[in-house]
């Protein structure tokens, strides 16, 4: 038997830089033009096995929607019964694992990423995706490598928690999983949420029916496939496609159902909400329910801020991956003396943005995601054209030709509360409304009440006064806020993700909090020499 057992102290996965003449950009470079050049079939992955359905949809290319990159089977009502089915039949011996065990499989999966399989899940990312490699590295390969190694460690951190126990008795808790699988659903946005949404409950003894995004499912295939090659059993996390709605309505009717990781919208989260509350009596424990959903993210900027650093946190935050982070910088809060300094060179700067095929590293940008995103966006954009409210004053053009390319745009509000100050766009367009210097307080309240979400928000001053007022007066607009920097780029291990109001549970990837929502805690008292008589000492005499 082995003692305590100590898992590697984590450490942040380095990035890469991908500069010319770097090893790691001419690897990359190659598997890019490997993958482009081959149709995959993508099966269900069900309990270890691989099934293909014949009934399958095209995966493409964002920024060349004509390429196909796979052809992937969908699962029907029989194949997302076989995946609970296996998640169940694989619970009871994955459940009652050593923990180390299963935490060797997640460090390994970490080590197969952090080298060979780095260029295979960021090459998947770049062409699923349209991510350019830069974000691609921190997201498909560094965040997933960081996820493995810290939640391991958080893990090691939880089961160390034990309680306090008095002479002739031993107290101790153990950390059971879930009773039932758990549902992990994920978005297109991040290969690195493809990743931890369904380790993360794996990681805590639980086994999972994963279902990825349409649109992700080119690199989440990879990781799922990655999972496979560090050693996980079959059945500990089933990989299924297929139609949203017929998969989610038969996984939260089933009784075995114990709990829902999720990333996405609002809408759907809340949907989810009502029917497992109208199922709730119907599952053998109250299921878990963890979400992270939309976001209205802002900056406000303080007359004293920097202005080469605003500008620079504007253009990052909002328009890195085309705008399609959770996080996004969407909406800013100017003062007129700053904004006098920084129109001309955002505007500019904005202009001067590169984009194109993500196989062209000179790019910044590339395309959105679908054609459904891409009607939404320039939606908002012909809407600002036409108003008497706002004016487009830097991008705006809009090309579904070729790929589903929309330029970054910034829009100018005169009114605070102009649709895209307010709703969730998810690309790259940026609104800016512009204050009076004096009405910094009465601003920090508008930022405040204008969005239901609360996810992203940074201050930018030199005034350390101004930033210890945005600081409080923010407390709940965000719960990840920054201070002269962007509202992006989240590390696992440094700033734990997540928000509440409708931004969701906020329960923190990336932290120990999120890994305490994957457990059962059961306190356990061993009383080594039992009483043997009923009466207490008290009771003696009268």
């Amino acid at each position: 038997m082995s003692g305590n057992v100590k898992v590697p102290p984590p450490v942040n996965e380095p990035v890469l830089s991908y500069a010319p003449g770097t090893p790691e950009r001419a690897a990359l470079k190659a598997r890019l033009e490997e993958m482009a050049g081959t149709v995959i079939e993508i099966p269900l992955l069900i309990g270890g096995e691989e099934i293909r359905t014949g009934d399958t949809l095209d995966v493409v290319m964002p920024h060349r929607h004509g390429h196909v990159l796979a052809k992937a089977h969908k699962a029907g009502p029989k194949e997302v019964k076989k995946a609970i089915a296996a998640a169940m039949r694989a619970h009871r011996e994955w459940s009652s694992m050593r923990w180390e065990d299963r935490a060797a499989i997640f460090l390994k999966a970490a080590e197969l990423l952090a080298g060979p399989w780095r260029q295979i899940l960021n090459a998947s990312t770049m062409l699923g995706q349209s991510k350019t490699a830069h974000q691609a590295e921190i997201d498909a390969a560094c965040e997933v490598v960081d996820f493995f190694r810290f939640n391991v460690h958080f893990a090691e951190q939880i089961y160390a928690q034990q309680p306090m126990s008095d002479p002739g008795m031993w107290n101790r808790s153990e950390y059971r999983s879930l009773e039932g699988f758990v549902y992990a659903i994920t978005p297109f946005n991040f290969t690195s949420i493809g990743g931890n949404l369904p380790s993360s409950p794996a990681i805590m003894g639980n086994t999972v029916v994963w279902k990825p995004a349409r649109t992700s499912l080119f690199s989440n295939y990879y990781m799922a496939k990655l999972f496979e090659a560090a050693g996980l059993p079959p059945g500990v996390i089933n990989f299924i496609t297929g139609n949203s709605a017929q998969i989610t309505k038969a996984v939260l009717a089933d009784p075995n159902f114990g709990g829902i990781h999720f990333t996405g919208s609002t809408e759907v989260f809340n949907s989810f909400w009502r029917d497992i509350g109208a199922n709730v009596g119907s599952y053998r424990s109250y299921p878990r329910i963890v979400g992270e959903t939309g976001g209205k993210d802002f900056i406000v900027a303080h007359p004293s801020a920097d202005p080469d650093a605003l500008l620079t946190a504007m253009v990052r935050g909002a328009f890195e991956y085309q705008g399609q982070k959770c996080s996004a910088a969407s909406r800013a809060y100017v003062p007129e003396s700053l904004w006098k300094q920084i129109r001309k060179p955002l505007v500019e700067t904005v202009n001067d943005i590169s984009m194109g095929d993500v196989a062209d590293f000179s790019n910044f940008m590339a395309a959105v995601i679908d054609r459904a995103a891409f009607d939404k966006i320039k939606g908002y954009i012909d809407r600002a054209r036409k108003s008497k409210d706002a004016r487009i004053i830097a991008g705006g053009q809009c090309d579904d030709s070729e790929g589903y390319f929309i330029r970054p745009t910034v829009i100018l509000a005169k009114t605070a509360d102009y649709e895209s100050m307010c709703d969730e766009i998810f690309g790259p367009v940026f609104t800016v409304h512009v204050y009076p210097d004096a009405d910094w307080k009465k601003t920090l309240k508008l930022v405040d009440s204008t969005s239901p979400y609360a996810l992203t928000g940074a201050v930018f001053a030199q005034d350390r006064r101004a930033v210890r007022e945005a600081m409080d007066a923010l407390r709940d607009s965000a719960g990840n806020f920054y201070v002269n920097d962007k509202p992006t780029g989240a590390v696992v291990g440094q700033q734990p993700f997540g928000g509440a109001r409708a931004s969701g549970t906020n329960d923190k990837a990336g932290s120990m909090l999120n890994l305490l929502r994957w457990v059962s805690a059961r306190s356990i008292k061993e009383t080594f020499v039992p009483p043997t008589d009923y009466r207490y000492p008290f009771m003696a005499g009268k």
